[in-house]
Order: C-alpha cells, then structure tokens, then sequence
C-alpha cells in the first residue's frame, strides 16, 4: 500500500527522533540555563554587598572592585543568553530539516487516501513548532525549573521571605494552571475551525472560474464566513480569558514584589534582616516568578505548538515515507492483475470486484465501460496508487507496492482524466522536474504531437506556466501532459481518456503517439471510447458496474459485443450494448 499503519504503536515518528537527535542541543541548553540562573543571583549579591559591605565601611575601593565583577558577570549573562537563544534557533530549523521531506511525504500519501480533504496544513504546523521553539516560550520551561534555587536564597534570609515566595509561586502555578483549563479547549476547537475555513476558501480559490462565472460567489462567502466566525468566536473567548489571567499574574507579581518589601522593612526594623536584604529579596523573588509570568503570557503560543505537535504526530502514525526498498530490475512491461478489489479511498463499497488479465511485453489494451464502471480506478490501482483491498497487481512478476516508487517512476507514464501541471516552465513539466535534458524533451514532445504547438508559444519550451496551465488550452494540457507521460523510456503508460479534450489535429496526433508507443514494445492501458483508437489495440477489457465482463484479443470482443453476447447492464447505463452506447 502507498500509505501505510504503522503497525508497532510504540515505533517513534520521525518527529520523536528528530526530537531524539536533538537531545545533546537541549541538555546544552539545560546546562546554559543553569549558569544564567545563577548569574541572576548577582544583582542581588551585589545589592547586598553594595548596602552592607560597602556602605557599611564607607570603601570606594570595594564599590568599584565589586562593580568591575559584576559588570563582568552581566557581559557573560548576555552572552551565555545570545548562545542559549542561537542553539534553540538551531534546533528549530534542524528538527524541520529533519522531518520536512517527510512530511511533505506523508501530505501525498494523505492526499491519495483522502482526496480533497486533505492540504499543506502539516508545513503551517512544522512552521509553528519551530517558530515556539525559536521564541521566549522554551526559556520559560527551561528558567522554571531553577526556581527553588530563588526560594532556598530566600530562606537563607528569613523563614518569612521563604514563606512568602512559596505562597507567591504557588498563586501563579495555579493561573497558569487555570489558563490552560479555561482556554486549551477554546483554543483548539479555534484551531479546527481556523484549519476548516483556510481548506474552503483554498477550495473555492481553486474553482474561481466556475465561482464567478456563475455568480456563486456570495453564496460560497457565506458559508466561509459561518466557519471563520466559529474560528473568531472561540479564538476571542481564549484571548478575552487568556488575557485576563496575564495580565493578573503580571499584576500579582509586581504586587507581590512591592509587599515583600513592606515585609523586609518590617523584618529590618526587628533587626532580622539586614537593610541589604530588603532590596536583595524584592530582587530575587522577582526573578523567581519571572518564568512562570512569561510561561502565562506564552501560554497560547505553547497551546498551538502542542496542538500542532499532535497533528503533526497523528500525520506520521498514518502516513510515513516508506523504508528503502532493494533495487529490482527496470521493468520489460508485463503485467498481472489477480483477482483484485478496489475500495476507494473515503467508499466503503468496492469499485472494482475480482478483475483479473494479463498484458505482455508491448501488448496495448483498450479498457471499455460506462460511466463509473471503474476503469479510472482501474488505473490508479495498476499503478500502485490506491491500495488494494484484496489481489495483486504485478509489475515483471513483482507486486506493484514492492517497487521503490522513485527508482519505478521513470518507467511509467501516466496520463489522468484531470490533467494537472505544475508551476514552472514547460520543459520542467516534461521532463517531470528532473534534469532538463533539451534533447529528450523535444522528443517526448515530438512524440506527443506537442512540438510545434510548443514552438508557437512566446518562450517555447520556457514558456512559464501556472498550476491551472496559464493560458493553455485543455487540449493543449493534455498534450503536454501525454508529452510528460511519454517522456524519458516508460515501458508502462497507462491513459485515461487522453482525447477528452483533443480537436481533429490533436486526436491524429494522439493516434501518431499511440502507433510510435506499439512501434517501440510500450505496454499500453488506453481507457478510451473512440473508435479509432480502439483499431490500434491488441486487446480489450469491458467493465460493467466494477466487474470484467469481457476480455480478449480486440477483434473476438468487438465481434461479442456487436453481437449482444457481452452486455453492459449496470446501473449507468440503462442496459445498452456497449455498441448502442458510442463506440
């Protein structure tokens, strides 16, 4: 199967090990953050020395000497920061280089498994993990930990002050606690619907055309402003919630540092405490809390790069890049379809039921049927692009799924009913984005019957065309995609309604193509209803509501089908003959 379980739940993704990889990265960053927190005890002790030592003799010599440290100290705090901050901005891009190819992997397998409902969400959601761990939201759950070390200082100089810090740590574990509890759910019901309208309004953008052509415009904003409004509703409820618990632990906070003064001054009045201590704890509680006030104010960040972890977790339980297969031979072009059935992805009815023939090298075969009789499907699953549900298709006596798709794909040429080209010039579509060899383009073009038209257009083969085609005609995108299906030295091409779109000239120049394909041994599947071509065919398969009901040499099929002996009953076609139904 293209898209496949993993069957070891406990297997790690290739996020958990790029995660692994980077493990060395975050224990430097540990051990980073160890120092600087220690470093942020200086200002305290320099408080301290400064009101009890140096104030006390009365010594400018001391003054300056402990000023000389401490700037020293501060220069190194900034620069262990500057390459604390450089490494997690390293390991941001390495976790998405690491796992980047294969997400973009798994977004196609997903994309064969759930047609049209699937996008390129999963690289907004590797953009927003890296995107956490380049910002402020990590050195918060590194400080956090170092935050006894704050409250122990504090202890050392009174029981009241160790006391008090405690209470204040506990009130602001209990907002951000809170503020997850109160928004998380908010958030990602904000997340779902905001993921919902991006895929609508991509989906309306794709048939703009149509949408406007027809006027449906206002009606398809509607039914986008109904899901953006859920994404609005709940994303302002978090914020609305979020920002009131930041902005009260920002609040307490300094609220709490002004009352720990109150309480030094008490403590120094009793003679507890130096007068040193008083500014020295306002100082060091203030650096207590301080993670766990920027850990609150991260809180949404830290909630949508968690919930694009476990997107992005999900993606690589279901789709994973295939292990590397051992090379096999390239293939000589005999196939095999046993008994296979076919459910396409999203149906749970079978489109194709127990199809089983056989082509050999350079054989061309003619798939006939009505409408959704399966022959599409027949397609994808020769070409190991939908799974099987039961069956084999074989490749030179090799399962289709066990071919290296990489290493197979040259060897094939396909041609869809929905032509599709891709954002470059000509020449890249041809050659399918590899190496521009000038040489064998112009001759799959050739071959097409696209060459000329090609030299017509204002670049020629440089000629830069968009996604949809550009300007391009729909026989002149398919011509170029049966260029593209040609191209190189396929020995399976598999067409699907490749005259769809063809005027007079162009369908010649298809029959021209199909004859040099037979002249060169080609194994070809032609899913077609056009006469013409079907006297070039060796064989034929007809198709009725999923199942084979006729195969054989071309002319013995032909010869049942004129004669009644093989009938297409299905549903869609109303019990016509396949030669009552056009061909």
């Amino acid at each position: 199967m293209l898209s496949k379980k993993r069957s070891e739940p406990s297997e790690p993704t290739p996020l958990e090990d790029a995660l692994r990889q980077c493990k060395r990265a975050f224990i430097a960053v540990g051990v980073f953050s160890m120092f600087i927190n220690l470093l942020m005890l200086v200002p305290a002790i320099y408080m301290l020395q400064v009101y009890d030592r140096a104030l006390g003799s009365r010594s400018v010599e001391t003054l300056v000497m402990l000023t000389v440290i401490v700037v020293i100290l501060f220069i190194t705090l900034a620069l262990l920061q500057m390459v604390r901050s450089a490494i997690l901005v390293r390991v941001g891009n390495n976790i998405d280089n690491l796992v980047g190819r294969k997400i973009f992997s798994s977004m196609f397998r997903q994309a064969i498994d759930s047609p049209g409902r699937s996008d390129s969400q999963p690289l907004t959601d590797l953009t927003t993990l890296r995107q956490f761990l380049t910002g402020q939201g990590p050195i918060a759950f590194f400080d956090g930990p170092w935050l006894p070390i704050f409250i122990a200082v504090l202890f050392m100089f009174h029981l009241f002050y160790g006391i008090f810090a405690v209470i204040a740590t506990v009130v602001l574990i209990a907002l951000a606690w809170a503020n997850e509890k109160m928004t998380g759910g908010m958030l990602s019901e904000a997340g779902q619907a905001n993921i919902q309208s991006s895929q609508y309004a991509n989906a309306c953008l794709r048939n703009a055309e149509v949408v406007h052509a027809m006027g449906m415009e206002r009606n398809l904003r509607g039914r986008w402003l109904s899901r953006h409004l859920d994404f609005l509703l709940n994303q302002s409820n978090a914020s609305d919630r979020a920002a009131i618990l930041t902005n009260a632990s920002k609040t307490l906070r300094m609220m709490f540092q002004s009352l720990i003064l109150g309480l030094g001054g008490y403590l120094a009045i009793k003679q507890e405490i130096t007068p040193g201590m008083v500014i020295a704890g306002s100082i060091l509680l203030g650096r207590a809390l301080a993670p766990l006030d920027l850990m609150i104010g991260s809180w949404k960040q830290f909630a949508s790069a968690r919930q694009a972890y476990e997107r992005l977790q999900k993606l690589f339980r279901n789709y994973y890049s295939e292990q590397d297969r051992m090379p096999l031979p390239p293939p000589e072009g005999n196939i095999e379809v046993e008994g296979i059935f076919v459910v396409p992805p999203g149906s749970g009815t079978p489109a194709l039921r127990g199809i089983n023939f056989s082509l050999q090298k350079g054989d061309m075969l003619a798939v006939v049927g009505p409408s959704a009789a399966g022959k599409s499907t027949l397609a994808r699953a020769m070409l190991g692009v939908w799974p099987l549900a039961n069956g084999k298709v074989r490749l030179d006596g090799a399962d289709i799924h066990q071919w290296d798709k990489d290493q197979l794909g040259p060897h094939l040429g396909y041609l869809p009913q929905d032509i599709e080209l891709f954002e470059g010039t000509i020449s890249e579509n041809i050659c399918r984005f590899g190496e521009v060899d000038a040489e064998r383009v112009v001759e799959a073009a050739k071959l097409a019957g696209v060459h000329e038209l090609i030299l017509r257009l204002p670049y020629g083969y440089d000629t830069p065309i968009s996604v949809a085609g550009g300007a391009l005609s729909g026989g002149q995108r398919q011509r170029i995609g049966l260029a593209r299906a040609v191209y190189g030295e396929p020995r399976v091409v598999v067409l699907d309604e490749p005259n769809s779109n063809l005027d007079d000239r162009g369908e010649q120049a298809l029959l021209e193509a199909l004859q040099a394909l037979k002249a060169k041994g080609i194994t070809a599947v032609l899913i077609t209803h056009r006469r013409p071509i079907l006297r070039l065919v060796d064989k034929m398969l007809v198709l009725s509501d999923g199942q084979a009901v006729g195969f054989g040499e071309r002319d013995e099929v032909m010869k049942a089908l004129e004669s009644g002996q093989i009938a297409l009953g299905g549903k869609n076609s109303g019990g016509k003959s396949l030669q009552s139904g056009g061909v």
